[in-house]
């Protein structure tokens, strides 16, 4: 085949007609089939419709609409599509019905046509088995909405040959879309990663550590996520994000990495599925009350004179951006060869920086202020035999307008609120959750960074591909290997086998990868 010039596209649904724009804008001659011959045409219309105001917002000139509409057309009949030099499905995802589906393009198409398959989920190498040479069919999972969604997974079934693999990936970047490569394992690359997201958020819910509007609010600032996994939940579905979890925890023999959640069962039970019906974690009539942050604002704790604070302990990359936040905040002077303190616009008594041995920590009038990682503050208080606060994890310390903190059950009230001062100074909202091992930002990266090294290492997708899907795919604001690298390997893995300790179960276990890693201390290149 010289190259692909004729796309077709089955199905007309919001799927089939984005991908059918989307190849239509590059350039491409669209065939759309849909067995209502008139759903295609609405989608055609739709699509002229969408581009009418494009152009009149100054985003796309006429004479690029009037080309993409020109090369759309619908059919009525699968022969139509029979000189399709690349078919693309976009129909309900059942596998039985794709198979039948492919084993009919695979007879009237021609045997160099590429047949792809726009399944979310479903095996590639199984709907793959359904025709006589599978070693063409490939997956292209687009993201919803594909004309807006830079992102698409180029998926190889066993069969796949490399050559029907690039093509794909060439095609789809003609199209202008960041194109990623994975073999067909349960979730490909996005779907598989993203389950801690959703997954800690909801044991966090479980644990009663917080609320879902006070986790929202902490993933989006302190992990500067665009959406918060509660609001992202009840907008993308709690019927779809459940059936993806149980569907990737059965795909993979029930391993509890993916277990699904009782509280989302009970939701998709009870017919609340967020967005789409009004109600999910949120309450989205128009006179529904809005749930309360009640965060504990800057500038209203204890006297700023009386609190002083020393570093102590060895502090890892991850930790650095909690000293930056302190060092910025304050006008420092050298006291002696040993130690800095500050004084200035912050108005503390004193920030000490002397050197010691063990993990990282701040001590703040006897208080152990520590950046979380797999131990909860009671065990820790328990271990140091002095009153301590965990730290949740910032992505950026000083931006953040929030800082999550958990008080071991040890302490005072009036121990606590030493702790809660000192972040009320440095002009901080504080946000008092329930101790927690990781607490709930640290943990979330961390099982994500795990997730990536764990499908790295069995050969789903390189850990470039899983960092440009992530961040394109679901903005996350960091690919996850990049993140881990930054953040240090070996604090991801002593949290996760923290919490393994802690919990006595497999779900926090650390990959393989993520061990080598910490071992030997690797930069991503």
């Amino acid at each position: 085949m010289a190259g692909i010039q004729h796309v077709a596209v089955i199905g007309a649904g919001a799927m089939g007609a984005g991908i059918a724009q989307v190849a239509a804008q590059a350039g491409f001659r669209v065939s759309l089939f849909d067995l209502a011959v008139s759903q295609a045409e609405q989608a055609v219309q739709r699509i002229a419709d969408a581009l009418d105001k494009r152009v009149a917002r100054g985003k796309l000139s006429a004479t690029e609409r009037d080309g993409t509409v020109s090369r759309l057309h619908c059919v009525s009949q699968l022969a139509e599509i029979a000189d399709a030099d690349l078919v693309i499905e976009a129909i309900v995802e059942n596998l039985a019905v794709k198979q039948s589906l492919f084993r009919d393009l695979a007879a009237i198409c021609r045997e160099d046509c590429l047949l792809a398959s726009n399944t979310s989920s479903i095996s590639i190498t199984a709907i793959a088995s359904a025709v006589n040479r599978p070693e063409r069919v490939v997956g292209l999972h687009f993201f919803n909405p594909a004309p807006v969604m830079k992102l698409v997974e180029v998926i190889r079934g066993i069969a796949t040959s490399a050559q029907t693999a690039q093509m794909a990936l060439d095609w789809a970047r003609q199209c202008g879309k960041q194109a990623v490569l994975a073999r067909s394992t349960p979730g490909f690359i996005v779907n598989r990663i993203a389950r801690p997201f959703y997954a800690e958020a909801l044991r966090a819910l479980e644990e009663q550590v917080a609320e879902p509007v006070q986790l929202d609010y902490l993933m989006r600032h302190a992990g500067g996520f665009n959406m918060g996994p509660f609001e992202l939940m009840d907008l993308i579905g709690h019927d779809v994000n459940y059936a993806v979890t149980s569907s990737v925890f059965e795909a993979c023999y029930q391993d509890r990495r993916y277990l699904p959640s009782l509280i989302q069962k009970e939701l998709v039970d009870a017919g609340y599925l967020g967005r789409k019906t009004g109600k999910g974690f949120y309450d989205y009539a128009e006179d529904a009350p809005q749930p309360a942050l009640n965060l504990l604002l800057p500038g209203a704790g204890a006297s700023q004179s009386s609190l002083a604070a020393r570093k102590l302990g060895q502090w890892l990359p991850a930790d650095h951006g909690l000293l930056e936040l302190v060092a910025n905040q304050l006008t420092l002077e050298t006291k002696d060869t040993n130690a800095t303190g500050a004084t200035g616009s912050a108005q503390l008594a004193a920030v000490t920086f002397p050197a010691e041995s063990g993990p990282a920590r701040l001590e703040v009038n006897g208080v152990l202020l520590v950046p979380t990682r797999g131990e909860s503050a009671t065990m820790l208080a328990a271990r140091f035999q002095q009153p301590v606060v965990t730290v949740d994890y910032c992505r950026d310390y000083r931006l953040s307008p929030v800082i999550a903190l958990a008080p071991a059950a040890q302490n005072t009230p009036e121990q606590t609120r030493q702790a809660i001062a000192f972040f009320q100074v440095l002009g901080k909202q504080v946000l008092q959750l329930k101790d927690y091992p990781g607490m709930v930002v640290w943990r979330t990266v961390a099982m994500l960074v795990n997730e990536t090294l764990d499908l790295a290492n069995k050969g789903g997708a390189s850990l470039a591909d899983i960092d440009t899907a992530m961040c394109f795919g679901v903005n996350y604001p960091q690919g996850p290997a990049a993140w881990g690298c930054q953040l240090g390997w070996s604090a991801i893995c002593d949290t996760l086998d923290g919490l393994t300790a802690f919990y006595g179960e497999e779900r926090y276990r650390p990959s393989p990868m993520l061990r080598e890693f910490a071992m030997i201390n690797k930069e991503l290149v």
